[in-house]
């Protein structure tokens, strides 16, 4: 069958190639568009990733087939999309959910470390800029720091992460048995 007086097999290759290559463009700039994932609370089943994927490989099984069988357009299109169902799944179960609930645990948001106790490890002016070392359970996070009180905090002090602007954090020197005072 030849619909737009194309072959099957040329519209199947060019779907192959187009949806290839979105999904390598996806792959690289998914961040910058932030798509809703499957943990964010939206259709599993709409992830672009998925979609992409299914047309790619609906593309490459029919191209082959039409090119390496002598099977009727319908059995093609029908084992075609039966193999893209069935890999799509597959990828979905074993590849993107276990990494989507991977990636969670060990991203931290700014806001997340207000309340928390670091150490300076470059001191800080009192109208300045220096670094402050927070213990995390995926490692140690270091960061800019500046004096929410315009004191002077010396190296290996004990801070209180009271507030982040901008990825600086804006912390006081925190005293462990003055807190219960």
């Amino acid at each position: 069958m030849e619909p737009f007086s194309i072959p099957l097999e040329t519209i199947y290759l060019y779907g192959l190639i187009i949806s290839g290559v979105l999904t390598v463009l996806f792959v690289l700039f998914a961040d910058v568009f932030h798509f809703q994932g499957a943990g964010d609370g939206g259709l599993h089943f709409l992830n672009p990733i998925l979609l992409f994927a299914f047309v790619t490989i609906l593309s490459a099984t029919g191209y082959l087939l039409e090119r390496l069988s002598s099977l009727h357009y319908l059995v093609i299109m029908g084992i075609a999309a039966a193999t893209a169902f069935i890999i799509v799944s597959l990828l979905n179960i074993f590849v993107l959910i276990p990494l989507s609930s991977a990636e969670e645990s060990l991203v931290y948001k700014e806001t997340d470390l207000k309340g928390r106790v670091g150490t300076v490890i470059t001191a800080i002016p009192a109208d300045g800029y220096g670094e402050v070392l927070i213990d995390s359970i995926s490692g140690r996070i270091a960061k800019p720091a500046t004096s929410f009180d315009h004191m002077l905090i010396e190296n290996g002090a004990s801070v209180l992460v009271v507030d982040s602007k901008n990825g600086v954090l804006q912390v006081s020197v925190y005293n462990e048995f003055e807190s219960f005072i």
